[in-house]
């Protein structure tokens, strides 16, 4: 099972970013696109443009972990402007069920 896991991230890592964050910042819009996106795949991949981190006026580490709280998922990595989010409970739904 973690093995599938770590190949879901894998994959997710090399793959585009699901959702970016620009210059508006972290509002209601981004988070609630967060959440759909997590619930349709448990795992995805969020992008801060640079004008983010001028406009939140924080580093890039808090902006990941304020959005992962507001959301309700784990924080698996950050890579410069770039950092992949998990929701555990679908992503074991996921695998359980054969596609």
């Amino acid at each position: 099972m973690k093995r599938k896991v770590k190949e879901l991230i894998k994959e997710v890592r090399h793959s585009s970013a699901d959702v970016r964050i620009g210059k508006a910042g972290v509002s209601e819009r981004v988070i609630n696109e967060i959440k759909r996106r997590l619930k349709e795949k448990g795992v995805i991949k969020v992008k801060m443009l640079k004008s983010t981190l001028k406009v939140e006026g924080k580093n890039r580490f808090e902006i990941a972990k304020e959005v992962a709280e507001k959301v309700g998922a784990k924080l698996v990595e950050v890579r410069g402007r770039t950092f992949i989010l998990l929701l555990p409970e679908v992503v074991e739904k996921k695998l359980k069920t054969p596609s």
